[in-house]
């Protein structure tokens, strides 16, 4: 599919898995895809699963015209706030009561930060390692780039705050790990309608992982509040991501884009299929839909 180049479309971008190879490794013609794509009159935003205060460094850089953040519960146009849900109280205490009683390993987002369970870091480095080991034979650049990855990864895990700091009023998601891998079909049917659970993006070679928020809440809505804003139709909105969070963006953009590596149920949900993260992913997808 190739949409005309004089047209102006609005591109939703995913990151982890999409922009970012789960961690911190990207393409180098990423960047300079997104920079293209708004020379040539189209806008570019942010669409991730991530809290604002939890995007990577180097994402952060590149420059975009807004973003939606927490899975859809806020969204900003430059600096400005366009779309804000926060999660009720009520069901915040419910969920953390949740993973308390099944001793789970949480991170709680709010806006600007994330909030971790006694020893997830730990857990959830093991797994990281586990999944990412050493490459053998890897070139000076791959090594240099994986050193810097290292490097952001670690600025972030130091910006996580303990669990007892959070503000239960300003949660708005959390995800959880578990050795388990029945724990999404437990926490779907304990935690009841109120609640969206759905495969979280966190790449373990085990167990099973997950993404909670508030029923109605996702990247599909939010896409359309901003759309809303901007006067834009969804016709002339293009959605590209990897995971089971980007299935509601997929089912309301005018084309959707699936990256090479993403599960092949839900590629079979996209307009188009690009290459993957690492092989010039997003590059290869403008450049096929005509955008640069």
């Amino acid at each position: 599919m190739t949409l005309p180049p004089s047209s102006s479309r609005i591109v939703f971008i995913d990151i982890d898995g999409t922009i970012l190879e789960h961690g911190s490794r990207m393409a180098a013609s990423t960047p300079a895809a997104i920079a293209a794509a708004r020379a040539n009159g189209h806008l570019v935003y942010l669409c991730t699963g991530r809290s604002a205060g939890d995007i990577n460094p180097r994402v952060r850089a590149i420059e975009v015209d807004g973003a939606i953040t927490n899975g859809g519960a806020f969204a900003v146009r430059g600096d400005e706030q366009i779309v804000a849900h926060p999660m009720p109280r009520p069901l915040v205490d419910r969920m953390i009561e949740y993973f308390v009683s099944h001793d789970a390993y949480y991170f709680l987002q709010t806006d600007d930060s994330v909030y971790v369970s006694p020893g997830v870091l730990e857990y959830a480095a093991k797994f990281r390692h586990a999944a990412h080991p050493p490459a053998d034979g890897s070139t000076a650049s791959a090594e240099a780039d994986e050193r810097a990855g290292a490097a952001d990864d670690a600025a972030l895990l130091n910006h996580y705050r303990p669990l007892d700091e959070v503000d239960r009023d300003a949660v708005v998601k959390a995800t959880f790990l578990s050795t388990s891998s029945d724990t999404l079909t437990l926490a779907a049917g304990e935690l009841g309608p109120e609640f969206h659970v759905i495969p979280g993006s966190i790449p373990l070679p085990g167990g099973s992982n997950g993404e909670i928020c508030q029923r109605g809440v996702n990247k599909g809505a939010a896409i359309l509040e901003v759309l809303a804003v901007l006067g834009r139709d969804p016709a002339d909105a293009v959605g590209i991501g990897d995971s089971w969070n980007d299935v509601e963006m997929f089912e309301v953009v005018g084309t959707a884009v699936a990256m090479g590596g993403a599960d092949p149920a839900l590629q079979a949900k996209a307009d188009l299929v690009t290459t993957d993260v690492l092989d010039d992913g997003i590059h290869n997808a403008l450049t096929r839909l005509g955008l640069i």
